[in-house]
């Protein structure tokens, strides 16, 4: 399940804001049961002991956050001198606790107590992926809207296992993936999906060949009690989380293995934690989402025709798209922007609607003759490759490694031939992109968590949704709601869909949120609050159009 983040830029950007071979592609192997529960109850208890050993360093060296020890961060990260750094040592596989070990980077702001306010622990956050970090979440402490949170709580990020610092995992040298232009055909034929195939082979075995054996150990069940044990390193007996996306998938299978040890937690963006779902039918659901976000953006845009001159229908905002995309075919903009790029730049738009007046403005001035602004939004970042190849990674081992996919060409091209009839934006792109896990050399897959399945009640928790997110569509929250249980209060912003509600974007929104945090409190069982103001168009005649907010980094 793709989701995005940004290192810097709006808050909601900083927070969260996301088929195989036709031969000898053998299926996973089931575990017998009995194997599977083994399996399980010596990671369960390897958990709980790294826990407790956890729990003790840090009542040893005072409680609080002193079972770590946080130090000034390293250049590498980037972060301010208030924010400090640590490093968490977690085992590789649970099941050998005293096994081989991986270093977690995780970074700090300390409670402000301004105005008085008591501390109320540390509140950790996960930005989603999976292959995001969280390494800038205690930036939001000099945020407006967030002055009352940093003041009662530690706000507290971390790179997951594979990520950044933490362990990380590639599949392939950062230097060999494409620089662009790619050109990407509308219908795909059987060419290039043969292409396509091949390359997700290649990758899948770059995973293997470069990870070894503990390529099987990246997995949401790992990165839940990797937070397990973050918690209890932070000197807390029960855990504050802020996820999306992805971050909700993760916090929801955190609270079903570790009910006893939840305390607060907002879920916002909801991925559907359905078994059934995860991760290939959520995938699909996911490219219809992104055609109805698609279909906003393009009704935006006409709605503002005096501005960009691109009619006033969303058909005629499609057709100067489609003339846009034969042209860059022909002759990338630039010399680095075709039609892969051009679709990832607008896929922008289907997750953010705080990228439209810079997306139209593009394509507006394009087709008036002036490619600099596509070229400026949508050129691939050479100095990024690295980070963007170690997100790519990531996300494809845990989605891989969570839960069987078909191995079979034959239904990744029938559901997806289906699904581009409906929603061709980007249905044939998403189903690329996760083409590797048909053939992942990992042959004994995961069965997904069943979410809410644990005994006992869960604590008040707190879902945020938008209604019309693409990345994770809207029944996904209600499903989480359903399995959350009574406690769960679910809260709305009707008729819009940036991903990732959270964060100065929507005060209704925020307003419920700062106040289940600060007293526990929830809104009630569903709550809806109006849409966030849909962005002002910018002119062509301003020369910082497409300038003004620094881009999004690539799509994981």
């Amino acid at each position: 399940m793709r989701t995005r983040t940004a290192r810097h830029g709006s808050v909601a950007a900083v927070l969260f804001l996301a088929l195989c071979a036709p031969t000898a592609v053998a299926a996973p192997v089931p575990r017998t049961q009995d194997t599977a529960d083994a399996s399980a109850a010596a990671e369960s208890a390897g958990a709980a002991l790294v826990a407790r050993r956890a729990a003790l360093a840090a009542a040893s060296r005072g409680g609080g956050a002193a079972g770590l020890d946080f130090r000034a961060c390293p250049a590498v990260e980037d972060l301010p001198s208030r924010v400090r750094c640590a490093t968490l040592r977690v085992p590789l596989d649970y099941a050998r606790p005293d096994g081989p070990q991986i270093s977690l980077t995780v970074s700090r702001a300390a409670a402000t107590g301004a105005g008085g306010a008591a501390r109320q622990g540390a509140l950790v956050q996960n930005p989603g992926g999976p292959g995001a970090s969280g390494m800038y979440f205690p930036l939001v402490a000099d945020l407006p809207g967030w002055e009352r949170i940093a003041a009662a709580y530690d706000l507290v990020g971390y790179a997951p296992r594979g990520v950044g610092r933490s362990a990380p995992l590639s599949c392939t040298d950062p230097a060999a993936r494409p620089r662009g232009p790619v050109q990407e055909p509308v219908h795909p034929s059987p060419s290039y999906k043969a292409e396509r195939l091949a390359q997700a082979r290649a990758y899948a075995n770059g995973c293997a060949r470069r990870a070894g054996a503990a390529l099987p150990y990246y997995t949401t069940l790992n990165n839940a009690r990797d937070l397990h044990v973050l918690r209890a390193a932070l000197g807390e007996e029960r855990l504050t989380f802020m996820g999306a996306s992805y971050g909700t998938y993760l916090g929801a299978v955190y609270a079903t293995l570790y009910p006893g040890h939840v305390r607060r937690m907002v879920l916002d963006s909801a991925v559907d934690p359905d078994p059934r779902r995860v991760w290939y039918r959520n995938n699909l659901d996911q490219a219809r989402g992104f055609e109805g976000r698609w279909h906003d953006f393009r009704a935006w845009v006409a709605r503002h025709h005096g501005t960009y001159g691109l009619g006033t229908t969303p058909a005629a905002v499609q057709a100067g798209y489609e003339r846009v995309r034969e042209a860059v075919a022909r002759t990338p903009a630039g010399g680095t922007v075709g039609t892969g790029e051009l679709r990832a730049a607008f896929l922008q738009a289907a997750y953010y609607d705080g990228v439209w007046p810079d997306r139209a403005a593009a394509l507006a001035a394009f087709l008036r003759g002036d490619p600099s602004l596509l070229a400026a939004q949508a050129a691939p970042d050479p100095a990024s490759a690295a980070e963007a190849e170690n997100a790519t990674a990531v996300y494809t081992a845990v989605l891989c490694n969570d839960a069987p996919w078909p191995a079979d060409w034959a239904t990744w091209d029938r559901d997806n031939t289906e699904l581009a009839r409906t929603a061709p934006f980007e249905a044939w792109a998403n189903a690329f992109l996760n083409l590797p896990c048909a053939s992942w050399p990992v042959r004994e897959r995961r069965s997904p968590v069943a979410v809410g399945s644990q005994p006992e009640r869960l604590p008040r928790t707190l879902v945020v949704a938008a209604e019309r997110d693409g990345a994770t569509p809207y029944p996904g929250a209600l499903e989480l709601q359903r399995r959350l249980g009574a406690g769960a209060s679910l809260v709305t912003e009707t008729g819009a869909g940036s991903h990732g509600v959270v964060g100065g974007r929507n005060g209704c929104v925020d307003r419920h949120v700062e106040r289940y945090l600060l007293t526990g409190a929830t809104p009630g069982w569903r709550v809806r609050c109006a849409p966030h103001p849909e962005p002002a168009p910018v002119s062509l005649d301003d020369g910082a159009a497409g300038a003004r907010r620094a881009l999004l980094p690539p799509v994981v």
